[in-house]
């Protein structure tokens, strides 16, 4: 019988749709998803499904304010809870103010024309993490994204594109350079006991996509690990030390493969190693060989799970209840057995290929399907 992993918390941001169209990174948002869907499920990572102990903010969503509340929902939880695991995942942006070297996350309500302002700087994001009391605290960022990764691009690009149209645009951009999280913000970091960070790569190296296109190689190694990719036969739980031994050496293997170009990921470590999640829901893990397959099935199967059963967008997942309040609307939306959909509009582009899923509602007031 599965395990929950009741005293896990995480927060999970996925950057996606920026509120300046060329900073838009689509993929990052699967990414989340995948990682969400994974953390909640009951036969894998075994997170409870609730707000209490997981949160997510994907495109508009993923503002400074909104990302600033869930750290802080963060600190209350580690308060209440003095076992508490936290997980703060981030993908999208990041870029380097060669004026001062700072580094900051881009989110996505930044002011492209004061972006140092409205970035969320490592100096703002340390301190906020440093007021979580949890002993156990696993950060990872997965910024840089290469080339392929929908719109993607470096500030110099961006310059070329716009500097005809907005001088003073351009100006902006041209104090900022694209790279992975620098040294001294991964020890800004680590601050404080217990504390673990994780980037996707190095230096000017970028984070690429898996060329399937569901998510960052990255992302799609972590999945694994997730699912015991380094761990041994009757383990039933899922150590940082894990996703460090697998990510350490597939993800280089993979990027050199598909790409013929180098990423390194990097892993900073200020305490003891400890459990991030229950491998197969506690109940005992065979051995990779054996679920391998089984695992990667399961990465391709996460990529259509939408999240959120509350607020805009919400979705419906096996035995859940999309509250009412706000349309069902996006892209991968699944429905399961037993959900009742209560007070909503269900609205689908009859030119995408949303017939293939066959949908049950077993309870239902005023609801509509399609235009």
């Amino acid at each position: 019988m599965p395990q929950q992993f009741d005293h896990g918390y995480a927060l999970l941001i996925g950057v996606g749709e920026s509120r300046y169209p060329r900073l838009s990174l689509p993929v990052t948002v699967k990414d989340t998803q995948a990682i969400y869907a994974a953390l909640i499920d009951p036969d894998l990572c075994a997170y409870p499904d609730n707000k209490d102990h997981i949160r997510v903010l994907n495109n508009k969503d993923a503002t400074r304010d909104n990302i600033l509340e869930g750290l802080q929902w963060l600190q209350e939880s580690a308060k209440a809870d003095p076992e508490a695991t936290i997980f703060v995942y981030y993908s999208g942006h990041g870029w380097l103010n060669k004026a001062d070297n700072r580094y900051y996350l881009v989110q996505h309500d930044i002011k492209p024309t004061k972006l140092a302002a409205s970035a969320l700087s490592a100096e703002v994001l340390t301190e906020a993490l440093r007021q979580i009391p949890a002993e156990r605290l696993l950060v990872v960022i997965d910024s840089c994204h290469a080339a392929g990764m929908a719109t993607s691009k470096d500030p110099e690009e961006i310059i070329r594109e716009v500097e005809q149209e907005d001088i003073e645009l351009a100006d902006e951009f041209e104090d900022f350079q694209r790279v992975s999280p620098s040294k001294g913000f991964v020890e800004q970091l680590k601050q404080g006991k217990g504390r673990v960070v994780f980037t996707s790569s190095r230096g000017e190296e970028k984070s690429w996509i898996h060329p399937d296109g569901l998510y960052s190689i990255y992302t799609n190694h972590f999945l694994e690990a997730l699912q015991g990719a380094a761990n041994k036969p009757g383990d039933t739980e899922v150590k940082v030390s894990n996703l460090m031994n697998h990510l350490s050496k597939v993800v280089p293997e993979s990027v050199r493969q598909f790409y013929q170009k180098e990423q390194t990921p990097n892993f900073d470590m200020a305490t003891e190693d400890f459990v991030i999640a229950k491998l197969k829901g506690g109940k005992g893990f065979k051995g990779w060989q054996e679920e391998e397959s089984e695992a990667e099935d399961k990465i391709k199967e996460l990529a259509s799970v939408e999240i959120k059963a509350a607020g805009d967008g919400a979705v419906a997942a096996q035995n859940s209840t999309v509250i009412a309040g706000a349309d069902v609307i996006g892209e991968g939306i699944v429905f399961g057995n037993q959900n009742t959909v209560e007070n909503k509009t269900m609205n689908q582009n009859p030119t995408d290929s949303y017939t293939k899923y066959n949908i049950k509602i077993n309870k239902g007031e005023n609801i509509k399907i399609g235009e």
